[in-house]
């Protein structure tokens, strides 16, 4: 049986086998909010844990402590909070995520290595850890595997709606399931973008293809999508296997692997395309799709550039056909062209084709720019490569969220 997308009431980060969620306030920002801000997520039994993280240089507490624990290759709980980034925190940073691990991992019995840590929100702010701590007590008492979306609900900062993702597959007549939460809604960008991803199976693997696979598949979703062009300090996505569904280890190179990877290329599709729909002040989705490349590398270095571009952005976001800010994008990406070669298209209307303009092909595709899905296709005319990128519309709703968020 291929792979298939539950019911949308079915999916999440418990729907696997073996995995509980649970919640509680700590008003981390400390505005008197009584909204739940703290969450655990909880295997039953030890799953093997892969992760990637941040390119960014300024890293935050969280994401040093994570990497340190996932060396070890195997993982119990995550334990996230939103409303603080705990970066830039020096040694108290440090020390604060250490305990938010502890605290954890005495509330499910667990060792501390066997906590990841995560963190989103305010940069340079001291977590306050007089109430973290108490809500991740709360948070573990009331674990169950109904609390998923609750979960999903409280890692949000500036997100207007959840993001959940699931999907099923079947090996040897056992039945494995994927689910998945993220956030993120600003500060995204390609180079595992800027979000917070959690995802969970209950199928059996171990560490080290674990790891292997999710680099190459969040290469394939996470990293191809932008908001605004910035990356942040946080960024993480973690993958946990716990064998609950009781089927056979997934090797590599085996049918059951091929569904494996299929599974999580769904439900980590699903998440970047969420998270991109709900950019901050976004309008418009548009996905930008680059062929005829020298190879692979130009390919995606064109697609990013155009979805990226702030004049790309602005121009959908006003549902103007300006097809010369995306050929401009496409010019200084770095990816060869041959310009009496290259085609343009918006919408499946054909722009811009063998170095001059269509005649009249712009009255025609400016209704269809005011749809809340955009497609941009370019052919480079050089090869045969391709890649494809995921960006939103930039709107002054963006500036306004941004520019009152720590304050």
């Amino acid at each position: 049986m291929a792979v298939s997308r539950p019911t949308k009431s079915a999916v999440g980060v418990t729907m696997a086998e073996g995995y509980r969620a649970g919640v509680a306030p700590a008003d981390v920002r400390g505005e008197g909010s009584e909204r739940a801000d703290v969450a655990i997520l909880a295997s039953d039994r030890p799953a093997a844990a892969a992760g990637v993280f941040t390119r960014n240089r300024v890293k935050a507490a969280p994401v040093v402590v994570s990497q340190l624990h996932l060396r070890r290759g195997s993982c119990r709980a995550v334990v996230v909070n939103s409303g603080n980034a705990n970066a830039c925190t020096g040694s108290r940073g440090l020390s604060d995520a250490l305990r938010m691990a502890q605290a954890t991992a005495d509330a499910v019995d667990c060792s501390p290595h066997e906590v990841l840590v995560a963190s989103t929100g305010v940069i340079g702010r001291v977590m306050p850890m007089e109430r973290v701590l108490p809500a991740i007590r709360v948070a573990a008492l009331g674990l169950g595997p109904d609390r998923g979306e609750a979960a999903a609900e409280a890692i949000m900062t500036t997100d207007t709606r959840s993001k959940q993702a699931g999907a099923e597959f079947e090996v040897a007549g056992v039945r494995h399931r994927l689910g998945g939460m993220a956030k993120g809604s600003g500060m995204i960008h390609p180079d595992m973008a800027t979000l917070l991803a959690f995802v969970t199976t209950d199928a059996a693997v171990e560490p080290g293809p674990l790891q292997r696979l999710l680099g190459e598949v969040a290469a394939r979703t996470f990293n191809r999508i932008s908001v605004d062009g910035d990356t942040s300090t946080n960024d993480c996505c973690l993958l946990l296997a716990n064998g609950a569904a009781g089927g056979p280890t997934l090797a590599p190179g085996s049918e059951g692997w091929n569904r494996l990877e299929e599974a999580l290329q769904e439900v980590l599709g699903q998440l970047a395309e969420q998270v991109v729909a709900d950019g901050e002040g976004a309008t418009r989705v548009f996905f930008v799709r680059v062929s005829g490349a020298g190879d692979p590398e130009q390919a995606l270095a064109a697609a990013r550039c155009v979805s990226s571009s702030p004049l790309v952005k602005t121009a959908i976001h006003g549902g103007d056909p300006n097809w010369g800010r995306v050929l401009m994008a496409v010019g200084r990406s770095g990816a060869e062209l041959a310009l009496d070669r290259c085609r343009l298209a918006m919408q499946g209307e054909e722009l811009f084709a063998n170095g001059q303009v269509v005649e009249g092909a712009v009255a025609r595709v400016a209704p269809r720019l005011l749809s809340p899905k955009v497609t941009i296709e370019i052919n480079l005319g050089i090869g045969e490569a391709e890649a494809e990128a995921l960006g939103c519309d930039l709107s002054a709703d963006y500036v306004r969220i941004n520019a009152d968020y720590s304050t």
